[in-house]
């Protein structure tokens, strides 16, 4: 609004025309943009930021003999000025051209080596890279130089934290974790990046021969200094630089972790796409890409349709393919954002259903070769106009196939709500059997009412015609705390199976789930409700605790002693019968660190009977 009554008061400020054409260009608007910067360059025709705009556009479009042109215009005025390459250099970074960035940058500080901005610039760009000497080596010397510039306070600040982690590597990861958290599922981490690039790699035939580094924070802070250079970065659980993954451990996100596995499985989906592009595709295939490979990858895992979306397609309100990755850009709501990334989800199950993988990885290998995404979707797969139209009608039908046989619509239902006859609401259901909102208004009803039984059948009738459903107003949970309610076990455990098997994330329902497994001894079925757990967040000690529980029973000792040691780290009230049960476990495959637990138990209950007998059988034992 502000951009606007700036332009009506001086239709000719530079200034708000070139923030118009860096708005397009993020947007990837190139047309757009040059339209400004045409603007800018009639008022002024040597503006040099103008001009370095220019060479942005057509450095992006792969034109190398214009970005060269328009760079050397821009540079017609000042043939040494820094601050052209510097924002070359920063807006292809933007654009995930980090190595071309990079290049800039360096160019900006043969210009002039006191230039902060650049010198910043490239240490970020070293650190995407995975060059991390050289960045870090950059963020000192501009430390040196101004200690109370803000990135490179931050920087620095970050540089210190991760002195402190711990790094696990292998053949193809770096993997970098706070120490308690690389101990308790740092193995995990790594197993689930080797399983991703086995089936990735090979998926779109990609031979991956860098190690990739992986950065797991449990500060969001240091996550958002490491991702975008600045602290107070909310909404994102991980990002891909190319060759550097960066994520929010489970220990940042509090009450509501996101499924850590699904979050580095997302990521290192980028990987694949990056390298094979040499990072040029439009954000909203890379994004796209991804969230359909996690869906592929585990069953509940990626966004779904839902009732939210399924509203948003069947009003027509779809993004055209060729403007999606301006969505992403500035969203109006963050509902708006989580639709981008689900409409570009199936615009990418739509390209590979319609016309197979093959023709998509076409279009990539088109795209590493330089050709804008309009003209590789149009030579491999159809022309832009019947792909958008075929596309909305294929989001259109599964949107239609989401619940078919439920009522959807939207009724007034508040002279019913407020009706002093309880029994309105129950004829009006009655006449409207499969009204989503009706039997949802009814089982509150009767919730608030605590009229347990009578709610049962609402919710019943919803998850049979909306088995999906697991979002707001989950009928999963409500249906098995009425359960838990009226002490029908047998009843909430078919529940939260149900609910189970359609949910990445509903960590107090799984808890509960695997607490009725272990009391009805379905060892198994317990262990597969540990796993989800374990996939969400490994850091709760109720989850590491059941997981040891479950592996004693099944006679899995490397599980136990894996959980048992991750709780030891957790501050347990009781950490005797920890060290005791460790003990147990490793004398019964005769590890010496046997004894050392069994001290350790005694040194925190001396008169722990069972562990002075442990003790006394192990010094036994090693005297005969």
């Amino acid at each position: 609004h502000a951009l606007t009554l700036c332009l009506k008061a001086n239709h000719r400020h530079t200034g708000a025309l070139l923030y118009q054409a860096e708005n397009a260009i993020d947007a990837e608007q190139y047309d757009d943009a040059n339209e400004l910067l045409d603007k800018i360059v009639a008022i002024n025709p040597k503006h040099p930021a103008a001009w370095a705009y220019r060479s942005i556009i057509a450095g992006l479009k792969n034109d190398q003999r214009h970005a060269t042109e328009y760079r050397a215009a821009a540079l017609s005025t000042w043939n040494e000025n820094p601050l052209v390459d510097h924002l070359i250099g920063k807006k292809l970074s933007q654009k995930y051209r980090f190595t071309e960035g990079a290049a800039h940058q360096q160019q900006a500080l043969a210009f002039d080596n006191a230039f902060l901005p650049a010198r910043v610039q490239l240490a970020q760009d070293f650190l995407r890279l995975g060059k991390e000497d050289e960045g870090w080596k950059l963020g000192e010397a501009a430390s040196k130089a101004d200690a109370y510039d803000v990135h490179v306070f931050n920087l620095m600040q970050l540089r210190d934290a991760l002195a402190k982690y711990t790094t696990l590597e292998n053949d193809s990861f770096i993997v970098r974790m706070e120490a308690k958290e690389a101990a308790i599922y740092g193995d995990a981490v790594l197993d689930l990046l080797r399983r991703a690039k086995r089936d990735l790699c090979a998926k779109y035939g990609l031979e991956l021969k860098d190690r990739i580094t992986v950065e797991i924070f449990p500060e969001p802070n240091d996550f958002a200094v490491r991702t975008f250079g600045m602290p107070g970065a909310a909404g994102y659980l991980g990002v891909c630089f190319g060759k550097v993954i960066t994520a929010n451990s489970p220990a940042s996100q509090k009450d509501h972790p996101s499924n850590w596995q699904a979050v580095l499985w997302h990521e290192f989906c980028h990987v694949v796409t990056l390298e094979k592009t040499h990072n040029r595709m439009p954000r909203w295939l890379s994004e796209g890409i991804s969230v359909y490979e996690e869906r592929q990858a585990h069953p509940t895992w990626g966004q779904r349709m839902t009732a939210k979306s399924r509203t948003r397609i069947l009003n027509g309100l779809t993004t055209p393919i060729r403007e999606l990755s301006g969505a992403f850009l500035r969203p109006e709501s963050p509902a708006d954002l989580n639709f981008a990334y689900f409409q570009s989800s199936l615009v990418v199950e739509y390209f590979i259903e319609r016309y197979g993988i093959d023709a998509l990885k076409k279009v990539l290998d088109d795209l590493a070769t330089g050709l804008p995404i309009d003209p590789a979707l149009e030579r491999h797969l159809a022309p832009l106009d019947q792909l958008d139209e075929e596309f909305r009608e294929y989001a259109a039908q599964m949107a239609r196939e989401l619940a078919p046989n439920l009522d959807w619509e939207k009724y007034d239902l508040s002279a019913i709500r407020d009706d002093d006859d309880p029994d309105r609401l129950v004829r009006w259901v009655a006449d409207h059997p499969n009204s989503l909102q009706g039997l949802t208004v009814l089982a509150v009803q009767h919730i608030e009412k605590r009229e347990f039984a009578e709610a049962k059948k609402p919710l019943a009738k919803l998850i049979e015609l909306y088995p999906e459903q697991v979002g707001d107003d989950c009928p999963y949970e409500l249906l098995a705390a009425i359960h838990k309610e009226l002490k029908e076990t047998a009843d909430e455990r078919r529940v939260l199976e149900q609910y189970a098997a359609r949910t990445d994330s509903a960590v107090p329902s799984l808890l509960r789930l695997v607490e009725l497994q272990s009391t009805a001894a379905d060892w198994p079925a317990a262990h597969e409700t540990v796993r989800q757990l374990l996939s969400i967040n490994p850091l709760l000690p109720q989850t590491q605790r059941a997981r040891a529980a479950t592996a004693e029973q099944l006679n899995d000792s490397s599980d136990a002693l894996t959980a048992l040691e991750a709780m030891l780290l957790m501050e347990p009230d009781d950490p005797a019968e920890l060290h005791f049960r460790l003990a147990k476990l490793l004398h019964q495959q005769n590890d010496p660190r046997a004894k050392s637990h069994v001290l350790q138990a005694l040194e925190a209950a001396p008169r722990y009977r069972d562990a002075q007998k442990l003790l006394l059988k192990i010094v036994r034992e090693r005297k005969e």
